[in-house]
């Protein structure tokens, strides 16, 4: 994907991660667990670490979209020395409640900000082809994941489209053995390394089904298990976990890939709720 002066290098990496071969994944490893003291040293260091050449190391910044190693550097320095409180809006004990509020709903749009500037138009298009071409949908997640999952069975559930949600995942496995070529499933784990939803990717794929992954990690083990991967991006705090920073990205990717998905089918989403509109209405007094 191509990026702007306002991409993270963080950001940068892990969001183009899956693509890179595996000299470049080495470097993307190498920077992503020492940048501050990638801040340090010079394009020789890197590189005689890692037993590679300079100009793979060179030709990796150019890929993230810097001139050279040098500019990746400076870029890489300037974030790392901001303050933290200017990023992740960090929570003190001495803060009153409005402040408090003010940090969680900045912190909020922070990760809706930076999830937006990595969405992959090529991959976001596939995954609302994947759920216009299917003939069932199934939602998979456990934990704070199953609750993204099951909001977003509700969600396209209301517009007529045949949907399941499971957050047990016995259940999942049992499912997803049952599905075909004309299926798709959609997998939500933050870590993206949950055994439980890797190896249901797997019986899903064996079926032959279509995989869609929402996970935070670009170089998480499921963004390589799926056919279509869609990242978050959100940071943890010290009284915010990254994973309950994600749910929010993730609700607003699912509502993304609805509003497309009505769009593409409004004369029957029209009727699908109108329909689902007069059998709730029983409901109320």
């Amino acid at each position: 994907m191509p990026f702007t002066d306002s991409h993270p290098t963080i950001t940068r990496i892990s969001s183009s991660y899956s693509t890179f071969s595996s000299k470049e994944q080495m470097i993307a490893d190498y920077i992503l667990e020492n940048p501050k003291q990638i801040i340090h040293s010079t394009i020789s260091q890197i590189a005689e670490d890692l037993g590679i050449a300079e100009a793979t190391v060179f030709r990796f910044c150019k890929r993230i979209g810097y001139k050279g190693y040098q500019a990746m550097k400076i870029a890489l320095a300037s974030e790392i020395v901001t303050p933290i409180e200017d990023i992740h809006e960090t929570i003190s004990e001495d803060d009153d409640e409005s402040t408090v509020a003010e940090k969680v709903f900045k912190s909020n749009i922070r990760t809706l900000e930076e999830t937006k500037q990595i969405i992959d138009q090529n991959s976001f298009k596939k995954a609302v082809e994947a759920f216009l071409s299917a003939e069932k949908i199934e939602f998979y997640g456990s934990g704070g994941s199953g609750m993204i999952a099951n909001d977003a069975q509700h969600k396209f559930l209301r517009i007529g489209i045949k949907t399941f949600f499971y957050s047990d995942t016995h259940l999942q496995v049992m499912s997803a053995s049952q599905l075909t070529s004309n299926d798709l499933v959609v997998l939500f784990s933050h870590s993206g390394a949950s055994k439980d939803i890797l190896e249901v990717a797997e019986v899903a794929k064996k079926a032959g089904a279509t995989t869609i992954g929402i996970t935070n990690l670009a170089k998480s083990p499921l963004s390589q298990a799926v056919d279509i991967a869609l990242y978050t991006v959100s940071a943890e705090t010290e009284f915010r976990s990254e994973a309950l920073a994600s749910r929010i990205a993730q609700l607003s990717i699912v509502d993304a890939l609805f509003v497309n998905i009505s769009m593409q089918r409004q004369e029957s989403v029209k009727d699908s709720l109108q329909k689902m509109r007069n059998a709730i209405s029983i409901k109320r007094v």
